[in-house]
């Protein structure tokens, strides 16, 4: 089962993200905040880090950068309604997929099978 950890500052958002992943066959794990987010990719692993970018503390570039280093392996996907951060995104994390708010479960649903394809074909 692909493994997802899920840092976003909204609660609401949090919960709602978290069933909708769930609910398509994802294991989940939610932290508010980047700095919880660091203990977890250091003592688990996870297949994919799904970060909203401006959170306080440790915003989600900052942990994408982390989470490069402690888990090489561990994809990164943003997300974010502010669409100054997302060119910020694009020169400091090219490799990193990003979604822009608003946007339907689905189609967060449907990134995060893309960006799993190859694996999945990879085990059939």
């Amino acid at each position: 089962m692909i493994r997802i950890l899920l840092a976003e500052d909204d609660e609401a958002m949090r919960t709602y993200l978290s069933r909708a992943l769930e609910q398509a066959g994802y294991s989940v794990a939610a932290v508010s905040n980047g700095m919880d987010a660091i203990p977890l990719l250091e003592t688990e692993v996870f297949d994919l880090l799904l970060s909203d970018i401006v959170m306080p503390e440790l915003d989600g570039i900052e942990l994408a950068q982390r989470c490069n280093e402690i888990s090489p392996g561990t994809k990164v996907m943003f997300i974010t309604g502010f669409a100054a951060v997302a060119l910020r995104v694009s020169r400091e994390t090219s490799n990193a997929k990003m979604l822009s708010k608003p946007f339907h479960l689905r189609d967060l649903v449907l990134e995060v099978e893309r960006m799993f394809e190859d694996q999945a074909l990879a085990l059939n």
